[in-house]
């Protein structure tokens, strides 16, 4: 059974950074593409980071490169997302999400949100102006 748990939301200012963290239990990761998506008030679901396990190939959304870091943590099979220069805009609740695969590995990571099948329950993101 894929589990995912997000933590690391939480209320911060304008400029400010926060690190989110996804445990993934029960999927390997070289057999799998994981990603972090966004849901800002009155939005729809946007994926802005990706990363490939076979190949550790990273995708970016134009809205968050620059500012955002995505990586690996093998020793906890857990998915980090470092957020810096935090915005108002940024604020929204932040979902981990999996989906399982072999390969090939000839694609970058998918960043919409129809192409995973498990997600966190997510982690809140509040920035203040």
């Amino acid at each position: 059974q894929v589990q995912l748990m997000e933590s690391g939301g939480g209320s911060v200012q304008a400029g400010g950074s926060l690190r989110l963290s996804c445990v993934v239990s029960g999927l390997p990761y070289d057999r799998s593409y994981l990603a972090w998506f966004r849901q800002s008030p009155g939005q729809e679901r946007e994926g802005i980071a990706g990363i490939a396990g076979g190949n550790g190939r990273i995708e970016y959304a134009l809205s968050v490169a620059g500012r955002v870091t995505i990586s690996h943590d093998n020793s906890e099979n857990s998915l980090i997302l470092q957020l810096d220069s935090l915005q108002p805009d940024d604020t929204g609740v932040y979902y981990c999400a999996a989906r399982e695969y072999s390969g090939p590995w000839y694609w970058p990571p998918p960043l919409r949100d129809s192409q995973y099948n498990y997600w966190g329950q997510g982690t809140q993101v509040t920035v203040s102006s």
